[in-house]
C-alpha cells in the first residue's frame, strides 16, 4: 500500500513538473486569480469564486475511493476560503464502510509567484493550509463507542500543512499538499497526508 502511494505521488510530481514547463510558456498576465490588470482594484464577485476539489482512488486488497468537491472564494489576493462535502468508500478483506461529512479550509499564499523571487519562468506559488473536517463514521466498523449507542458517530479533525500551487492559467491551478492531522485516533489519515487537488 505504501509502495502504491509512492508511485502515485511520483507520477503526480512528474505531471506537476510537466504542467510547470507548459505554464512557463504562458504570458505573465495569466496569473491566478488576480492578474496585472486588476492589481489595484477588486475583481467582481464571480471572478473571485473558484471550484474544484480532490479525488482519491486505490484498488486491490484494500479499496479506498474518495471524492471531495469544494466551492471557494478569494477573500483577499493571498487568502482563499472553501467548503464542500466529502465522501469516502473503504473496503478491506474483512469489512466495508462509507464515510461522509463536510470540510472547510483556509489557504494563505505565502508566495503567489516564485518567478518574482527566483526568475525561472514558471507560475508556481507556495501556500499554507488549515482545514477542519467533520466526518460521520459507522460505529460497528470502528468499534466505538462501546457499547454502541447509535449506528454512527461524528469525528472532527483539524489538518495543518502547506503545499505548492502550479498555475495552469488565470482560472485554474494544480495543488500538491502535505497535511498533518492534529488528531488521528482511527488512522483515517496518513501521516503526513498527501493530496492533489485541482481548482478552476
Amino acid at each position: 500500500m505504501l509502495r502504491i502511494s509512492r508511485i502515485v505521488f511520483l507520477i503526480s510530481l512528474l505531471l506537476f513538473v510537466s504542467f510547470s514547463i507548459i505554464s512557463a510558456q504562458k504570458a505573465k498576465e495569466d496569473q491566478f486569480p488576480y492578474d496585472q490588470t486588476t492589481k489595484n482594484q477588486s475583481p467582481p464577485f464571480t471572478e473571485r469564486l473558484f471550484y474544484g476539489g480532490n479525488l482519491g482512488l486505490q484498488f486491490g486488497t484494500i479499496t479506498d475511493i474518495q471524492v471531495s468537491p469544494v466551492i471557494g472564494y478569494w477573500v483577499l489576493p493571498r487568502v482563499a476560503v472553501a467548503i464542500g462535502p466529502t465522501y469516502r468508500y473503504y473496503k478491506d478483506p474483512s469489512a466495508e464502510t462509507a464515510i461522509y461529512g463536510a470540510k472547510g479550509y483556509v489557504q494563505f499564499a505565502v508566495i503567489q509567484d516564485l518567478s518574482s523571487v527566483i526568475p525561472f519562468g514558471g507560475h508556481t506559488g507556495i501556500f499554507l493550509h488549515l482545514e477542519d473536517e467533520l466526518l460521520s463514521l459507522n460505529s460497528y466498523f470502528w468499534k466505538w463507542p462501546n457499547p454502541f449507542t447509535s449506528e454512527r458517530f461524528y469525528l472532527n479533525t483539524i489538518l495543518v500543512g502547506g503545499g505548492i500551487s502550479q498555475h495552469l492559467g488565470r482560472r485554474s491551478a494544480l495543488n500538491l499538499m502535505v497535511l498533518w492531522p492534529l488528531d488521528n485516533p482511527y488512522s483515517l489519515y496518513n501521516t503526513p497526508e498527501m493530496r492533489i487537488s485541482f481548482i478552476y
